[in-house]
């Protein structure tokens, strides 16, 4: 059994004090679960602090507390910071965590499990309460199936992927009360020390693995990904590649979506020049809408795609960037 009257969710923010977009999900699914009061938030301070545009998030959403963990060690390690939400969960009673399905959260999610014999569930997209069992709903084998993992620990642990909650703001809202949850970390969590951090160059467009648009380059660009980052900032998305146009060095890793890269689910995937290749469908099969453009009318992209357009994405993405623009100009 799990007691879910308390719920704990990490509000992974950025460096000048906003949360994230998911986490506004990830509140959302709490209240459903616990109840206005019942929600709480934990803040790891990495230098930065609570802004107010995210205060006034959290009080819309109905955080009734936002605890403040503070250490002397960098909470940006894992195992620092899986320290610092288990000292948390046991000092608030909350029976589950709610993390959104970073790479670095579900590392956390692991190290939680081995401290506390959490249950654990990944890349969730559904969450609801049985019989006193947290149980989680995900996709699984490349996007095929649909499943349901109950949880049968006291304490539950789940990372959930961006796109799967339709945010709500509270009925009664009223201002979190914050405090302080001071706690040491151990040497064994501190064995690894970060020396240098380089902070990512900003383009502007929305993360690649929360994004609700996102325009995807594969082998057909060859090299070329201008038609494919004209589209996206017409939509306003992010742009993500397949794993042959990272190897290739046309893009940075960070963009490959599939298997071994980023797990997506927008609610509009387009893909251009972009075969379908089954590890790359395991990264996006679960977006809400698949838009196909690929020359080869066999691709088997178009098996999965909701829409398809054989042609030249040199062709077509340019015209669907000016018809939008046009649309946009009238409307």
């Amino acid at each position: 059994m799990t007691d879910t009257t308390t719920v704990l969710v990490l509000l992974d923010h950025t460096p000048d004090g906003a949360l994230r977009a998911p986490v506004r999900e990830l509140v959302t699914l709490a209240r459903g679960l616990a109840g206005p009061s019942g929600v709480h938030g934990a803040w790891a301070v990495d230098g930065v602090e609570p802004s107010a545009e995210a205060l006034a998030d959290l009080t819309a959403l109905g955080v009734a507390h936002v605890h403040r963990l503070v250490t002397d060690a960098d909470v940006h390690l894992t195992a620092v910071l899986a320290e610092g939400l288990a000292s948390l969960l046991d000092a608030t009673g909350a029976g589950l965590l709610l993390a959104t399905s970073s790479f670095e959260n579900k590392e956390v999610a692991a190290r939680l499990a081995v401290a506390t014999g959490a249950g654990v569930v990944t890349d969730a997209d559904a969450l609801d309460v049985v019989d006193g069992q947290v149980v989680a709903g995900k996709t699984v084998f490349a996007g095929t199936w649909t499943t349901r993992c109950a949880i049968t620990t006291e304490l539950a642990v789940v990372t959930v992927k961006a796109n799967s909650v339709a945010v709500t703001e509270a009925e009664t809202q009223a201002a979190p009360v914050v405090g302080e949850h001071a706690f040491a970390a151990s040497p064994a969590a501190t064995a690894v020390r970060v020396v240098e951090r380089t902070q990512r160059p900003d383009s502007g467009r929305p993360d690649l693995g929360s994004a609700h648009v996102v325009v995807v380059g594969g082998r057909g660009t060859e090299g070329d990904f201008s038609q494919v980052e004209e589209l996206a900032d017409v939509l306003g998305g992010a742009v993500g590649a397949t794993r042959v146009a990272t190897d290739e060095g046309w893009i940075g890793h960070d963009a490959q979506i599939g298997q071994t890269g980023v797990t997506i689910s927008p609610r509009l995937y387009i893909g251009a020049g972009v075969s379908g290749a089954v590890h790359h469908r395991g990264g996006m099969q679960a977006s809400g809408t698949i838009v196909a453009v690929n020359s080869d009318a066999d691709a088997p992209i178009f098996e999965i795609a909701d829409f398809g357009i054989v042609g030249d994405l040199r062709t077509v993405l340019p015209q669907a960037a000016a018809e939008l623009r046009r649309l946009r100009a009238e409307g």
